[in-house]
């Protein structure tokens, strides 16, 4: 870093501007917003810009030393990478104690962070009587069961009008089965219509899901309507609730959390700042025996290499890049590009490509080997570093990190996204020191420190985790301060609308 200028690796030929550099500043030739790139060297037309060792595109036109680098003169390709299965594994080292936090141990063993009561709809037609049943259960009325956290409905635009033997229902599927046995909740209540194509005797039976007095579930069409469903809902919610509030919390060890790592209105000092910093904590996390999951596949496009390199096994790095093909398929289907992401706010914020906001993304994974491969919403089974194929659309992707088994959230973010999860809880971390003083309600750690030199990487990511065994202990994020994460269950919806 010199002044006002960082360079992540001597072979790049742009650097990232700290502040807006005027004309003749640092060379420049003309005025470069904060976050943007300046050319550290001539880049002739067709030539490759480098950025993090990588390449994020390539010249559009004659760059010339000192020129504003970004969507006017940059392109996109597809790029085709070689690979080399398990070439960088690097085991995270033994950590110098065993850590612990204060969760709820469930009868199957899998450990909660929080105990919530899940109202899931099958389909949209039951959305009302959901959000009917979860409003009555006010905090007045939940005061007397102070281990409850909250009644919710999670509700959602499908589940008929669609294929029953595609993609899509099997994804949704499996969406409201991963919630139904997401450890951050103690009883469920299943709301229908009746004769929608999701239904709700179908996914108890694919998914061995049992009826009791902490499952129960209702069509409205057999109750006798809309009223008479609310009122059953009620009751059936009332008659849970000494049971769910009986649960307390235990001692358990950090290797019980699953964090799913997540980011949302990325900035140029995403990559530099907050994704490195939460890759840190996710190393920290594998070396206690937890799980870190990274999601958004758009969002590693052209960093899925590096991935590869990291796979634990051949099928692993083969599941990765099967993923990558299925959504060059899905983007070329549908007349569309990698490159339509990133966003114009990502764009505003220094991001060029989608190359380079995926190297960037990557790095929140961490550094330790990839253990897994794993469908949207399918249940993670193994332990360590992993991931889960999903959209880039930050709801669409927490939803599906969630119903795979994760009971926490870290969610970095630049531009300043509003983002909270039930029923995991959700830190925010911001990558810069300027959007974190605006929204001080809604960030819980400032990771824009690291580029002031006020703390390493290494520092920062040890801040992020310790603040997730805090929250997962209890202690409540900002999301969860400002009530966050009612309207934020949506479901990846893939296929036709019949």
């Amino acid at each position: 870093m010199t002044a006002r200028l960082v360079t992540l690796d001597p072979s790049d030929n742009v650097a990232t501007v700290t502040a807006t550099l005027n004309v003749g500043e640092q060379g420049a030739n003309q005025t470069i917003p904060r976050g943007h790139k300046i050319a550290r060297q001539a880049i002739a037309t067709g030539e490759t810009v480098v950025k993090y060792a990588q390449v994020i595109g390539w010249a559009s036109t004659d760059i010339a030393a000192g020129d504003h680098v970004h969507t006017h003169n940059v392109e996109f390709r597809n790029l085709a990478h070689a690979h080399s299965y398990g070439s960088n594994l690097r085991p995270a080292p033994a950590p110098a104690r065993r850590d612990s936090f204060r969760g709820y141990r469930r009868a199957n063993g899998a450990v909660g962070t929080r105990n919530f009561i899940a109202i899931l709809t099958s389909v949209n037609c039951s959305a009302t009587a959901a959000r009917k049943i979860a409003d009555h259960f006010t905090a007045e009325r939940l005061a007397a069961y102070p281990n409850v956290d909250g009644v919710t409905a999670f509700v959602h635009g499908t589940g008929c009008a669609m294929g029953g033997d595609g993609t899509g229902f099997e994804t949704l599927q499996r969406t409201l089965w991963g919630y139904a046995r997401n450890p951050n909740v103690g009883g469920v209540l299943m709301a229908g219509l009746g004769c929608e194509m999701m239904q709700i005797d179908w996914l108890i039976e694919a998914y061995g899901l049992t009826p009791g007095p902490l499952f129960q579930a209702m069509n409205i069409q057999d109750v006798g309507g809309l009223a008479r469903t609310v009122a059953l809902g009620i009751r059936k919610v009332e008659e849970m609730l000494p049971v769910v509030n009986a649960a307390t919390r235990e001692d358990c060890p950090a290797s019980d959390l699953m964090v799913a790592l997540q980011c949302g209105g990325s900035d140029a000092w995403s990559g530099i700042t907050a994704n490195p910093a939460l890759g840190h904590a996710c190393d920290l996390l594998v070396a206690q025996g937890g799980t870190g999951v990274l999601a958004e596949t758009p969002e590693i496009y052209g960093a899925e290499h590096l991935l590869t390199a990291r796979a634990a096994r051949p099928d692993v790095g083969d599941k990765l890049l099967e993923l990558i093909a299925w959504w060059e398929d899905y983007a070329a289907r549908n007349r569309g590009s990698m490159d339509n992401n990133p966003s114009p706010g990502n764009k505003k914020g220094g991001l060029t490509t989608i190359l380079e906001k995926s190297l960037g993304a990557a790095a929140k994974g961490g550094t330790t080997p990839l253990n897994g491969v794993f469908r949207y919403a399918e249940p993670v089974t193994g332990r360590g570093f992993t991931f889960m194929d999903s959209p880039g659309y930050d709801p669409a992707s927490v939803t599906g990190q969630i119903a795979s088994g994760c009971n926490l959230v870290a969610f970095t973010t630049g531009r300043g996204s509003a983002f909270g999860s039930k029923p995991s809880p959700c830190i925010k971390i911001a990558t810069n020191s300027e959007m974190f003083a605006r929204m001080r309600d809604d960030m819980d750690v400032d990771a824009g420190r690291i580029l002031n030199g006020a703390a390493s990487v290494e520092e920062v990511g040890r801040e992020i985790y310790e603040l997730l065994l805090r929250v997962a202990s209890g202690e409540r994020s900002k999301s969860e301060a400002q009530d966050l994460g009612d309207y934020e269950f949506v479901p990846w919806q893939i296929g036709a609308v019949m």
